[in-house]
């Protein structure tokens, strides 16, 4: 009877030990060969007027050898958005469900996702997993997908041809690789303001309005043991100590491996003036923490947009006084 219990306990700890692993190894996506077919949506802001721009979004990964279709209502308007709730959801099911699309790409972000991530259905993408693409307001997207065991591509997106495209060489070499399964390695200019140190482990995040959005609902990531990257644009700062305290609140820096801080652009005044740089700001915030800080990492609403893989292990290496390095794990 002894042995039996032993047995069984043993046998329940492997489980647990295989069930914990499993978890924390997310399903990656096959990823882009020549001649698979992209399809561009709009989950959220509207696109009318932009069909120039996204027509370059499309020849540029066309001459990849890819193939990019762009969802019925890529360009409807209803207000502010790029179409009804109903239509939205509609060509973001079709995108997951049609096994012909190998990827699903945001044409822009805005705001609206939020409509649409509880009337999905993922039946068919958790059996015919495809990259998830976009930045901004998809960081719901890329929250509610990570839960489900999936990793997701922080990229840019079709608007961003808007820019010329020497202007964004780095940003679209990076989604280059991104998509076609290419190591990514980046080597940055050290910010003043890191704080030093080494740190391995899963990559989560995205815009941090949307991250705090996501609070309390089935959408809210895990940072335990994690390395989490932010941004965000527009905002004030008092308004981003706001959301970052209620983050800490929250205990997301609690079990925290490392902070990467993307661009914080844009940032709007404070009257009367808030009194220190961004950069102190989030310091402040995260003092009692010993973990290491990447300032200065270029991805967010920049023109500077590096791929980001959420959900893939990486390793970090922040310095002061040398460049600071993340290097995704294949």
């Amino acid at each position: 009877m002894k042995k039996t219990l032993k047995t069984l306990l043993f046998l329940s700890f492997l489980m647990i030990i295989w069930v914990t692993n499993a978890q924390s190894t997310l399903v990656k996506p096959p990823y882009l060969q020549k001649g698979d077919t992209i399809m561009m949506v709009a989950p959220a802001g509207r696109l009318s007027g932009k069909q120039e721009v996204l027509t370059k979004a499309k020849n540029l990964v066309e001459s990849w050898g890819l193939h990019v279709v762009f969802s019925k209502h890529l360009f409807g308007d209803d207000h502010h958005f790029s179409g009804t709730i109903k239509e939205r959801t509609a060509d973001f099911q079709n995108a997951l469900d049609n096994p012909n699309i190998k990827a699903i790409w945001a044409g822009r972000g805005g705001y609206g996702t939020v409509h649409i991530l509880d009337k999905l259905d993922f039946t068919q993408f958790k059996k015919h997993p495809k990259w998830i693409i976009g930045y901004s307001d998809i960081t719901a997207l890329h929250c509610h997908i990570h839960n489900l065991g999936f990793e997701t591509m922080h990229a840019m997106m079709g608007v961003n041809l808007s820019n010329k495209p020497e202007d964004i060489a780095e940003t679209i070499a990076s989604f280059k690789k991104a998509l076609f399964g290419k190591k990514l390695t980046y080597e940055i200019t050290s910010s003043p303001y890191n704080r030093k140190g080494k740190a391995t482990g899963q990559l989560v995040g995205g815009n941090v309005s949307l991250i705090v959005s996501m609070l309390g609902s089935k959408s809210a990531i895990s940072t335990d043991s994690k390395i989490l990257f932010i941004e965000d644009v527009g905002e004030q700062k008092y308004s981003i100590d706001r959301m970052l305290q209620t983050l800490k609140r929250a205990g997301y820096f609690d079990h925290l491996k490392a902070l990467v801080v993307g661009d914080f652009s844009s940032v709007k005044p404070n009257n009367p003036l808030w009194g220190s740089t961004t950069e102190e700001l989030i310091l402040k915030v995260i003092k009692e923490y010993d973990f290491p800080v990447f300032f200065g990492f270029p991805a967010g609403h920049k023109k500077d947009n590096r791929a980001l893989i959420f959900g893939r292990k990486v390793r970090v290496n922040i310095c002061k006084d040398k460049t600071s390095s993340l290097v995704f794990k294949k």
